[in-house]
């Protein structure tokens, strides 16, 4: 019941040495595929919960690191460089949270 790690090497599994897997006279490659239209439907489609879920994770992860700089400013530090990029960061993971739930383009779309 041990890993395969542990137990001993057995010498029909073990892989054909390289000399004789490759050979002077290759396989021919199959005829080139005609191109895939491009109008198939996506692997993830853009379903309206998929968008909800993310865009409010998106808003939820901006606010906390917003909030976590914020911190410091409201207990009277200076703001440093850093604070401000985080903010910064951090308002733009919201705005883009936003933007997956406004859905500005209309690529994504209720079917039924």
């Amino acid at each position: 019941m041990g890993s395969s790690v542990s137990q001993p090497l057995e010498p029909d599994k073990v892989a054909a040495p390289l000399e004789a897997a490759s050979s002077a006279n290759p396989a021919p490659l199959d005829k080139p595929r005609a191109p895939t239209s491009p109008e198939q439907p996506p692997v993830f489609s853009n379903c309206w919960s998929c968008r909800v879920l993310s865009g409010s994770g998106l808003i939820g992860a901006g606010w906390y690191v917003y909030w976590v700089a914020r911190k410091p400013l409201k207990l009277g530090y200076a703001p440093t460089p850093g604070t401000i990029t985080q903010m910064v960061i951090g308002i733009s993971i919201a705005c883009w949270g936003v933007v997956i739930l406004s859905d500005p383009k209309g690529k994504a779309f209720r079917i039924g």
